[in-house]
């Protein structure tokens, strides 16, 4: 008896030293904390300002409706939107040469839109090397930037487009905090454009009026001038970045912004001009307008699209980005890496160089 004691003790022994060896970590030493993550040690990611050649380009600011110098010169803006960085780095092509080709092509300004399923997926650490090599060789090239948190959807119901934009109000804050640590007094980061295209997309992303709309631009805007005073904040308008008719009665309640319009042609029937009048024109008549997202504008009878939406932005005093300077994503401005334009392309470094007035 005493024998098979002494055997089962010593097989209870063996059990316990196996369950325990296979115990997790904090689990067999809940006291040893020298292998876990120093999570108190943690910092934000941008926390510290990008500073490199931060005043080389002049300020750019609002004055009445119009974007100006530190002298008071209106600066009209003609550019491009490259595709996400994190995209176009991940196909390889990301470097000094898709700028200086947007150089070539007239561009004074150069939009990237920041995906937030990128942002996350490459890490915000990690996506700012991006954002900071754009913004040296942009400030190298005389050219300024506008971030995009390029979204589409309802940030009320927090229910967007599909995967890529999905996103929340605390990340959509937390982004900007981001952004305007890190580029804090940094004048190369001319625009900051806060949301890229607000919808419920007819009801089915859920409901939005414009106080609530009006009320997240304002916090956003708050957030970012406590960290960045001079920065100039881009609100879009609802439908789509196309509806601007609330501002008439309910502007944002800040100073140094200005609004967002996405023209496309697929948004009203001809004739566009009256439409446009309506939508967004006459809110460019009191505060400043850019059109930061448009395309398909092919050279061709006066009538057509993109000779009529570029000559009705011209005489409005409205700046324009252009969407998009890529291969793949439509409407295209690039048919290939070898950075052959489109059509619609080519006529668009027409207008950007001046070689002909739409």
């Amino acid at each position: 008896m005493k024998v098979k004691r002494l055997l089962s003790y010593i097989v209870g022994i063996a059990v316990v030293s196996v369950w325990m060896l296979a115990m997790p970590l904090n689990a067999q030493t809940p006291t040893d904390r020298s292998q876990l993550g120093s999570w108190w040690s943690e910092r934000a990611p941008g926390a510290r300002a990008y500073t490199n050649e931060a005043k080389k380009l002049p300020l750019i600011s609002v004055k009445g409706n119009q974007f100006v110098d530190p002298e008071g010169n209106h600066i009209m803006f003609r550019g491009l939107s490259i595709a996400d960085p994190d995209r176009v780095a991940s196909l390889g092509h990301w470097g000094k040469e898709l700028f200086i080709k947007c150089k070539e092509m007239g561009a004074n300004v150069v939009r990237l839109p920041i995906h937030p399923a990128a942002w996350r997926g490459r890490t915000p650490a990690a996506y700012l090397e991006l954002v900071d090599q754009a913004v040296d060789w942009c400030t190298e090239l005389d050219m300024y930037i506008m971030l995009d948190w390029h979204s589409i959807g309802n940030l009320m119901t927090g229910v967007f487009e599909n995967p890529m934009y999905d996103t929340s109000l605390q990340e959509t804050y937390n982004f900007w905090r981001t952004m305007s640590r890190h580029y804090a007094g940094h004048n190369t980061v001319a625009f900051w454009e806060l949301f890229n295209e607000p919808t419920s997309y007819r009801g089915q992303l859920g409901p939005v009026i414009w106080n609530e709309w009006k009320q997240i631009n304002e916090n956003l805007i708050s957030l970012i001038r406590a960290n960045n005073p001079q920065a100039l904040c881009l609100v879009a308008g609802f439908e789509w970045a196309f509806d601007l008719t609330p501002v008439r009665e309910a502007p944002i309640n800040a100073t140094n912004i200005g609004y967002v319009v996405h023209p496309y042609s697929n948004m009203r029937p001809q004739p566009w001009e009256p439409r446009w009048d309506y939508e967004f024109g006459t809110v460019a008549d009191t505060y400043p307008v850019i059109a930061t997202e448009f395309g398909g504008t092919v050279e061709g009878e006066p009538d057509t699209y993109g000779p009529t939406v570029f000559r009705y932005l011209e005489s409005k005093g409205i700046s324009w980005v252009v969407w998009c300077y890529d291969p793949d994503w439509r409407p295209s401005l690039l048919r290939d890496w070898d950075y052959t334009l489109t059509p619609s392309g080519e006529y668009a470094k027409k207008v950007m160089t001046g070689e002909v007035k739409p």
